[in-house]
């Protein structure tokens, strides 16, 4: 028997629950072997209850530390531009030591909500004013090494940022630290994968902002560098967030943005459509037969007044999606889960909207939903638990209120939409190692108080 194996009383596989599984994987923290109806006494943990970890499919870390600094009025309009101009401010303030700092706390919190997986959309690359730092990559490897230091999976997107809108727009001062070309980006990519080479833990894609961002031109520049770097590299992009944006790319393209970038881009299995929440109909069928994927941000999409996804057409046009925490005023992977599917019936005024032909459960189509999207979003062997995939376990505690006597599909139902008390995730295992154990991260109380630190030099100044 090898040293690294799980026995799981009752386990969610590709192909649902099964009893007695055991789990293997090795040292390198992936899957050798997944077996059901096992009898074996000797395997080295134990547990009740086993499901797969979650991939969050879009961060911005630093906003981590500006949770609540917004909730005030200032503007009688207030909106998502509004916020902008705040979040702008906020960013001038982050060294690359209190990205890390942020960044590491924000991890702890994503293992413990049951994320074993980030995305990183990852924008803030120089110094205050734009002043190139003497490696290029500095900021980068601060988010790299958190995740390492934390042990959760980690795709960077470094963001292409050039523009202030549509048509080619100068950049505003607040974004000179987002700056770049599609050189620069080709030219960091070569950097990072020099320092931290790519491996099954770390994945290396890019995130052209959003369409109003970057010119068509620079866009095409940056995917052919990318086909040449890894030519199936995650691409993410903001799309569609809010109206004004469909409004702008209209009267510059003559088109709306997810109808654009569906006509003129190789949109496919690759790419990520993050927010995508202003869509038409034909908009919305077109997407989910392209095999990208839709990134779906409740508790952002909900604070920052976007809107709400059309999830119940695109679920019937068979899309992918998965979910992100996004600003980070939540880092809990099942309100995020809860709150999409809530969208949905408050906008039909219906129950159990989000289904599909495989899943009368809402809790099951929500979970193996986000876990396949997530894990093409990316680009990582994380799509579940079986061979060739990435050892990443969340162990459940059978005994926790919500959960005591729930038998198959009804675990996942009450895990997302029963909320009482302390998270009845229990374990968390990443890459084959237990990273978070009764709840609590082994150094949570030192990145915690290394947070409460920056934060408060953040505010200070």
């Amino acid at each position: 028997m090898k040293n690294n194996s799980l026995l799981a009383e009752r386990a969610l596989l590709p192909d649902g629950w099964h009893h007695n599984v055991l789990i293997e994987w090795d040292d390198d923290g992936c899957i050798t072997a997944v077996n059901a109806n096992s009898d074996t006494q000797t395997a080295t943990h134990k547990a009740a209850l086993a499901i797969p970890g979650m991939t969050n499919l879009h961060s911005h870390a630093f906003q981590r530390a500006m949770s609540g600094l917004t909730e005030y009025r200032a503007n009688p309009t207030d909106s998502f531009w509004s916020w902008r101009t705040l979040m702008y401010d906020f960013a001038q303030r982050l060294t690359p030591e209190a990205l890390k700092a942020v960044a590491l706390q924000l991890y702890t919190e994503m293992l413990k909500s049951g994320y074993t997986s980030a995305c990183e959309f990852h924008y803030l690359h120089h110094d205050v004013g734009g002043k190139a730092y003497a490696n290029r990559a500095q900021m980068s490897l601060a988010l790299i090494e958190a995740a390492q230091e934390v042990g959760i999976g980690l795709t960077l997107l470094p963001v292409m940022y050039q523009y202030s809108g549509f048509g080619s727009k100068p950049a505003l001062p607040g974004q000179a630290r987002f700056i770049n070309s599609p050189d620069w980006m080709l030219a960091l990519l070569a950097d990072l994968q020099r320092q931290h080479p790519q491996h099954a833990g770390l994945r290396y894609g890019v995130a052209p902002h959003s369409l109003r961002a970057v010119s068509p031109q620079s866009l095409q520049e940056l995917l052919a560098g990318l086909r040449e770097f890894d030519a199936q590299a995650p691409v993410h992009i903001h799309i569609a967030e809010q109206t004004k944006e469909v409004d702008d790319s209209i009267a510059f393209s003559g088109a709306r943005p997810v109808e654009w970038l569906l006509d003129n881009m190789p949109v496919d299995y690759r790419w990520c459509l993050v927010h995508a929440t202003h869509m038409t109909e034909a908009e919305t069928a077109k997407l989910a037969a392209s095999g990208a994927v839709a990134g779906i941000c409740p508790t952002t999409e909900a604070n920052l007044g976007d809107g709400i996804f059309n999830g119940t057409q695109y679920a019937q046009a068979g899309g992918g999606w998965g979910i992100g925490s996004d600003s980070h005023v939540s880092t809990d992977m099942r309100e995020e889960l809860r709150l999409y599917e809530y969208g949905q019936r408050l906008l039909h005024r219906q129950r159990n909207v989000l289904v599909d032909d495989a899943n009368t459960s809402v809790g099951a189509y929500l979970y193996k939903q986000a876990l396949a999207g997530g894990a093409c979003a990316s680009g990582r062997p994380v799509a579940g638990l079986c061979s060739g995939q990435r050892a990443d376990i969340l162990l459940l505690d059978e005994q926790h209120a919500d959960l005591h006597g729930k038998r198959s599909d009804a675990v996942l139902d009450s895990l997302i939409f029963s909320q009482h008390g302390k998270s009845p995730i229990r374990d968390v295992i990443s890459g084959g190692k237990f990273v978070v154990k009764s709840g609590h991260h082994q150094q949570e109380a030192n990145f915690a108080t290394e947070y409460r630190r920056t934060l408060a030099n953040l505010l200070d100044n």
